[in-house]
């Protein structure tokens, strides 16, 4: 007869947290808050140049116009990303972890245009990164 020795490194998990579940569905729902935001920021933008008002000699000084687009694209794909994430789909813990960091550094060179609310958007990119990449196999389907 064999016996069999249980690995502590074993990868299957049968059993899943409901903590981690929840922080999963809570940072989906946060990237449909931040995708709408940025959607909103964007469609302002565009359509109401005259709304946001840069400070003077920035590094990174685009037109506003040019900012909408990238805030409305960055959010619909933000938005997509998290309906992905909701499903159980492992591409979109994937592509909610880069789209954060991409949404991070947008807001970051946004600061400048709206601190405030750009400070927002980062502090939740930043919880959604965590929570995607310390819980995001606690969904998988």
């Amino acid at each position: 007869m064999t016996d069999q020795v249980s690995s502590p490194y074993a990868t299957d998990r049968t059993e899943t947290s409901g903590a981690a579940v929840g922080l999963i569905v809570f940072a989906a729902m946060i990237m449909f808050m931040t995708g709408g935001f940025q959607t909103f920021a964007g469609l302002v933008a565009i359509f109401t140049n005259e709304f946001y008002v840069a400070t003077p000699r920035y590094l990174l000084e685009f037109d506003v116009t040019t900012w909408g687009w990238i805030h409305l694209l960055v959010g619909l794909v933000v938005l997509a990303a998290a309906g992905g994430l909701l499903s159980g789909r492992t591409w979109a813990r994937t592509v909610g972890v880069t789209l954060a960091m991409v949404s991070a550094l947008a807001n970051f060179a946004f600061i400048p245009y709206y601190p405030i609310w750009s400070l927002i958007i980062i502090t939740l990119d930043v919880f959604i990164i965590w929570a995607l990449v310390a819980h995001g196999r606690d969904i998988a389907v």
